[in-house]
């Protein structure tokens, strides 16, 4: 039974990175070209901040799904399921709006619409598991923080 937990944990994790490591690779030429001709607001952190940060976060998201998938089958569990994937999906395309499109004003709009989806997986995962949903808040808190990002640089390039 253990080994079968490890093995869903690890499909869980694996599937969330994998995620954004592709996220990040078809984004690749966008993000250098924001690293060396975007003006950033205030408090905007250094470039090799954001590999890091991301990757723990999806560790934690992977992590997350993985404790609730576990849990027995249920509506709450489906339903929870669900948003995992749906905000996974959201913040997948967030990156190609913003680093590839460069529409920066829509991606800040898509962002907000990714922190309410956050806010409702959190919710919904802490009907199913507790600690699968405190899991999620740094996210939900990089996300808030990427939305300041994402508004500075789209007032600050117009």
């Amino acid at each position: 039974m253990q080994h079968q937990k490890w093995k869903t944990y690890a499909a869980w994790i694996l599937f969330t990175e994998a995620v954004g490591g592709l996220s990040g690779w078809l984004t690749r030429r966008g993000t250098q070209y924001f690293n060396q001709a975007v003006t950033k607001p205030p408090f905007s952190p250094p470039g090799i901040v954001f590999p890091v940060v991301w990757a723990v976060l999806y560790l934690l998201m992977g992590i997350g799904a993985a404790r609730v998938y576990l849990q027995p089958v249920s509506k709450a569990r489906s339903r929870s399921l669900f948003l995992f994937l749906l905000q996974l999906a959201f913040n997948f395309f967030w990156s190609v709006i913003f680093f590839t499109v460069r529409a920066y004003g829509f991606a800040l709009a898509w962002l907000v619409a990714l922190w309410c989806l956050i806010l409702a997986m959190i919710l919904a995962f802490r009907q199913v598991d507790a600690l699968a949903a405190r899991l999620q808040v740094p996210y939900l808190l990089w996300v808030l923080f990427a939305a300041y990002l994402n508004a500075g640089v789209w007032i600050l390039n117009r």
